[in-house]
């Protein structure tokens, strides 16, 4: 079964929408992206395949949650009724999971003809959000609302919440630090890493028709505070984080290869699908082993790699994800993929745009479009949540050697072998500790808000403490970078309330 060409799945349309209305009243909504981006991979394909599609996967999207869910919606758009249509969460690696369970379903015979698409509208909510707001008299107002820390998706209260820990650009600067930290870079060597990989970032976004910013940006630029640049979250800036304020939508069509050879699409379009690995961390950002690593993208790159009988000089193409720094450094060392060579064919999440977990189906349809282009291979790595879930996947002109469908993906086991030991958790300590990771939260005018601290008690469990905007001096300590703070020991205090506060020794 596995040379049979009625079981070999593979990529044979991909579609790209930007939507730029002047008037956001006059803007798509993620329903109408998605189905539009799915009629241009249509189209790309020849023609005539959606109509007979059986299955089809929708990323969710969280900008317009009062029309939620769309998987429906868009089926009916584009007048399918697919005997499998799925909604996924809006993380990040759920482009590439469905693509794998596409493969799977084609490889099983489960179905012919797969279509998986998402969008988000993010840019038209804004616009009219603010129209809504100037329409009304001021007492009516009402505190503004933020998609990205209201999401349904996110909880509201807990522990980490309560000391600032709320969404994913307040948790990555975590892995940021403890991980340069660990690499034994000074602030200036990961800050200068950053953008270097961000820099190249822009030039293939300035290069890319389907990128939402086509402007190359030097890496001062992007690493450095400034009026245009605000500062995020310690060590980010605006420019080093994802842009979610896009309206895009990506979508893909998958096919056995006999069912592309007999509706006569070309030789030269057909992408073939290799072997995919996920694997992933805790939930609960507090549960995990360490800061500095992550044992699920570990599993996830190099289990891949090795189904597909490649190393990083067999691959002409990369998509490192690029939520924030700290992953494509991370992904980059697993792959052993060089500095000086791009790892997006997109753009990134901040030029070629963010739109929440539906980034990976824009880099695969530009992935297929190089492989078309020049031919070769191509390792697709996706991350979502909180560093929490990792999928990668190969791609390639011509068929991997080794592989068949369907094939289990799944080796969470073998990163939960891999993973160290998680420590417990004192909510209560009082105490000397030491700084196991940290960052610190700025408002919109670029003043601190409040800092954030990771520690580990003597008995090496993990708790957490927060540094007021008002201590200037610890402030300061953390950010400077004439000193690395992780690994400094100080002292927890309890405040009136019951929150723990750092504290110089």
């Amino acid at each position: 079964m596995a040379n049979d060409p009625a079981r070999i799945p593979v990529i044979i349309g991909v579609g790209q929408i930007n939507d730029r209305p002047e008037d956001p009243r006059e803007g798509l909504d993620p329903t109408a992206l998605m189905a539009e981006a799915l009629r241009h991979a249509d189209a790309d394909a020849g023609g005539g395949w959606l109509a007979d599609c059986q299955s089809l996967g929708v990323i969710g999207q969280i900008g317009w949650p009062q029309i939620n869910p769309v998987a429906q919606m868009v089926a009916d758009a584009l007048g399918m009724a697919p005997a499998h249509l799925e909604e996924t969460t809006p993380h990040g690696d759920n482009p590439v999971r469905l693509l794998n369970q596409a493969a799977n379903r084609i490889g099983a015979g489960e179905a012919v003809i797969c279509a998986v698409t998402g969008a988000e509208a993010l840019r038209t909510a804004g616009g009219l959000a603010k129209l809504k707001a100037a329409a009304q008299a001021p007492s009516e107002k009402s505190k503004k609302h933020d998609p990205m820390r209201n999401a349904a998706h996110r909880a509201k209260v807990g522990y980490a919440q309560s000391y600032g820990l709320v969404v994913p650009v307040d948790v990555y600067p975590l892995y940021e630090n403890a991980f340069r930290a660990a690499q034994g870079q000074t602030l200036a060597e990961g800050q200068a890493e950053s953008g270097a990989i961000w820099e190249g970032f822009s030039h293939v976004a300035a290069a890319n028709e389907a990128a939402w910013i086509r402007q190359p940006k030097p890496a001062p630029e992007i690493v450095e505070a400034g009026p245009d640049n605000r500062p995020i979250a310690f060590p980010y800036t605006k420019f080093q984080v994802a842009n979610s304020a896009v309206n895009q939508g990506a979508g893909f069509i998958v096919t056995s290869l006999a069912e592309a050879h007999k509706r006569g699409v070309p030789q030269s379009k057909i992408i073939h699908i290799g072997a995919g690995a996920s694997a992933f961390e805790p939930d609960s950002i507090l549960a995990r082993n360490t800061y500095a690593a992550s044992p699920g993208m570990e599993v996830s790159i190099r289990k891949a790699m090795e189904l597909n009988g490649v190393t990083a000089k067999d691959l002409d193409h990369v998509e490192l994800y690029s939520c924030f720094p700290c992953v494509p450094k991370m992904a980059r060392r697993i792959v052993g993929w060089p500095l000086d060579k791009p790892m997006t064919v997109f753009g990134g999440l901040t030029f070629g745009g963010g739109p929440i977990g539906n980034y990976m189906s824009h880099s695969i349809a530009c992935m297929v479009d190089k492989l078309r282009e020049a031919g070769g291979m191509g390792l697709l790595f996706a991350n979502g949540g909180y560093a929490t879930h990792s999928h990668t996947i190969v791609l390639g002109s011509d068929p991997i050697a080794g592989v068949s469908f369907p094939q289990e993906f799944d080796f969470n086991a073998e990163a939960d072998t891999a993973r160290g030991e998680v420590p417990m958790l004192d909510k209560t300590y009082a105490g000397h500790a030491q700084i196991e990771t940290y960052t610190v939260h700025y408002k919109r005018d670029g003043a601190p808000r409040m800092g954030t601290i990771v520690a580990r008690t003597p008995e090496g469990a993990r708790t957490l403490a927060m540094v007021p905007a008002a201590d200037v001096a610890m402030i300061a300590m953390l950010t400077h970078g004439e000193v690395e703070p992780v690994g400094m020991d100080g002292v927890i205090v309890r405040d009136d309330e019951g929150m723990g506060v750092w504290q110089m020794p």
